[in-house]
């Protein structure tokens, strides 16, 4: 369950109405402090907002995570559904009345994200995954994700050696048949965000802005 408390908003309650909303996701040992730094880099369209992952993961290990990985080999799908289905709880209280949900995860909270679009497809405008990936096995929404094929922007560096070669391997054929995808890979980059990666952002977000939104919505 995600506390509502912690989390950071671009905006007041009363200015959030009718607005597209991009929900920030951190990823492991972060918090939500972490991504709402990139708020004033992202088009001011959007009201931000930042949740706090709801796990602890094991001392001494700082901040939160979203689901918990016992080794960098281990993790559970069913866990990355729990806690996408508790992203999607708190989404229905705290913003009801959002004209559009974009997602954007780094890691973590990118496979978070992403598990969020396939458990709600059309819920989802677009995601944007940061050094994240798609998590292996079917999904009930599977087959409606890939009749929609929402935008998604996929990043990630050569040098980013703390998701499992075989996750990037799945995620590089899994994405491309679900989502219309567009992306970059950063040379050199590890397991973090450049300032090159933060304008190919920007970029992709204006254009979520501009692009006329589907009948009926």
């Amino acid at each position: 369950m995600i506390d509502p408390d912690p989390v950071l908003w671009s905006a007041e309650p009363e200015s959030r109405a009718g607005r597209p909303l991009l929900v920030l996701l951190h990823g492991y040992g972060a918090d939500e402090r972490d991504l709402f730094g990139l708020a004033p880099h992202l088009p001011e369209e959007f009201v931000v907002a930042a949740p706090r992952a709801p796990l602890a993961p094991p001392w001494p290990a700082p901040g939160y995570s979203w689901y918990p990985i016992e080794g960098l080999d281990s993790r559970d799908p069913t866990h990355v559904t729990t806690a996408a289905e508790a992203l999607v709880s708190w989404l229905d209280a705290a913003a009801p009345d959002a004209s559009q949900v974009g997602l954007l995860g780094f890691s973590q909270g990118a496979a978070i994200a992403l598990q969020a679009m396939r458990l709600q497809p059309a819920r989802f405008g677009f995601v944007v995954n940061l050094s994240g990936y798609a998590t292996p096995g079917d999904l009930p929404g599977d087959a409606e994700l890939a009749g929609i094929r929402p935008p998604v922007f996929w990043g990630r560096g050569t040098h980013d050696d703390v998701i499992p070669p075989e996750l990037v391997m799945h995620t590089t054929e899994w994405l491309p048949a679900h989502s219309d995808l567009s992306g970059r890979v950063y040379p050199g980059l590890g397991h973090s965000v450049s300032e090159q990666e933060l304008h190919d952002i920007r970029v992709f977000l204006d254009k979520r802005l501009a692009a006329p939104r589907p009948s009926g919505e």
